[in-house]
């Protein structure tokens, strides 16, 4: 029981940061949400940070299972599958841009933390460019830097695609996010590589923007 109502005030906490902000959301917002007293709230957690850490363990433990599927196949498809995953996490977890700096101010361990997995994202996207040119998916770089440079575009379009689109009023789905990612590597493909993309990843973008 404790279990489930700790659960409850997780749900409850992450759709209340979403909505209002971390910053805006009081513990007697979150007991109501959850439909439970302060009392009972208190009993679970002693203090609203002890929720945001809460809130944060658990965001945490998804994005490593993301990143820890990293190239189980190395296919186009493993890399469209990854950027789906992100783009159901960075939509239920939309909030953390809202609180970046607040969570850097207040939070130095969860500051520590986002660190490490920017870095470990960077590395896997940055580790994918270089398997992908040494299959001859990808053209031979250019001159140097514009593979670091592609990199951090697509860490960004993974990353602030869904609040742009949220600022600008538009639609936030996953295969015009998909399209988004994969748009930044489409003009570095070699024939093969484009031969590849048409016949695994086009097809799923197809079949999501249909759905």
């Amino acid at each position: 029981m404790a279990i489930a109502t700790k659960l409850k005030i997780l749900e409850s906490s992450i759709r209340l940061f979403n909505e209002n902000g971390l910053a805006n959301v009081r513990l007697q917002q979150i007991a109501d949400e959850t439909g439970i007293s302060v009392g009972n709230l208190a009993y679970h957690f002693k203090n609203k940070d002890a929720i945001v850490s809460f809130v944060y363990e658990s965001l945490f433990d998804e994005l490593g299972a993301i990143l820890s599927g990293y190239m189980g196949n190395p296919e186009f498809t493993d890399f469209d599958q990854q950027i789906g995953q992100y783009f159901s996490f960075f939509h239920k977890y939309h909030f953390y841009l809202i609180d970046l700096f607040e969570i850097d101010r207040s939070f130095p361990e969860i500051r520590t933390q986002w660190q490490n997995h920017v870095t470990k994202m960077h590395l896997q996207i940055r580790s994918r460019i270089d398997f992908y040119q040494q299959k001859g998916l990808l053209v031979t770089e250019p001159h140097e830097g514009i593979f670091d440079l592609l990199t951090n575009n697509l860490w960004m379009s993974i990353v602030f695609w869904i609040p742009q689109q949220v600022l600008k009023g538009q639609m936030v789905a996953p295969h015009y996010f998909k399209e988004a990612v994969w748009s930044q590597l489409l003009p570095y493909l070699t024939p093969k590589g484009l031969d590849a993309y048409f016949t695994l990843i086009h097809p799923i973008l197809r079949d999501l923007d249909n759905n």
